[in-house]
């Protein structure tokens, strides 16, 4: 009895050190890296219309987030500074509201003053797209719009810059999906 508690416990520290700490997501099905970006198109929060393909010639990190979760969050102030630090590199960030209603998530933007756009996804067809796992998911996409890495929980400072590595020194190496 006592070991199949010890087992039992460590299968569940384990799980939860596991879950505490962002990783570097291997490709999701139907999302690999190197290839394509799915396309994003909808309505904002600010009830203006969003195409992904428009930000072509950007880098582009696409956040999957909603304001009831808590590493989303403790997030934000890292997206908004990196945001402001690559201003010359040209970053854009897109946040598709995940699970969350509209209003929660306006007064949470108008909170933290977050600047980017927020897409709409009221029937979880981006999400779907995305194979997104879980809140925060971030997928950081080079200026070509192929799909360089993916990030699942919440992003340090060291794991992001990581990632935009990969999207800033890709420009023009992608290959054909």
């Amino acid at each position: 009895m006592a070991l199949g508690l010890a087992v039992l416990a460590t299968v569940v520290i384990v799980g939860v050190a596991t879950i505490a700490r962002p990783k570097p997501a291997t490709d999701s099905p139907g999302i690999a890296k190197g290839s394509v970006a799915p396309e994003i198109s909808g309505t904002t929060l600010t009830s203006t219309t969003f195409d992904l393909a428009a930000l072509r010639g950007h880098p582009v990190i696409v956040n999957f987030w909603g304001p009831s979760c808590v590493p989303c969050r403790d997030e934000f102030p890292l997206l908004e500074q990196e945001l402001s630090a690559h201003a010359a590199d040209g970053l854009q960030i897109v946040g598709v509201l995940m699970y969350d209603g509209p209003d929660d998530a306006r007064a949470f933007i108008a909170q933290y003053h977050a600047t980017w756009p927020t897409v709409q996804d009221p029937s979880g067809s981006i999400r779907t797209e995305y194979r997104v796992a879980a809140r925060p998911q971030s997928y950081f996409i080079d200026p070509d719009g192929v799909l360089r890495a993916i990030s699942v929980g919440q992003l340090t400072s060291d794991d992001f810059g990581s990632f935009y590595d990969t999207i800033v020194g890709a420009a023009g190496a992608s290959t054909s999906p």
